[in-house]
């Protein structure tokens, strides 16, 4: 089981109804979902925050953070 994880959702990926963890049967559908994800993040969001994401054992984590 692969897993995409997002860690300090901020207040428009919940206004979104986005789910902050969710399961794949396999690597590959969890880095399309984390990449388009991620891409949905910096692109529509408030830009009040930075997300960036990391990759281990075929499971993916979004990080939140407040821009500088």
């Amino acid at each position: 089981m692969y897993k995409v994880t997002v860690t300090n959702p901020c207040s428009c990926f919940i206004k979104n109804g986005l789910h902050d963890v969710q399961d794949f049967a396999s690597k590959e559908e969890a880095k399309k979902e984390a990449e388009a994800l991620l891409e949905r993040m910096q692109t529509t969001f408030c830009a009040k925050h930075e997300f960036s994401m990391s990759e281990r054992f075929g499971s993916y984590t979004i990080v939140t953070k407040p821009r500088r």
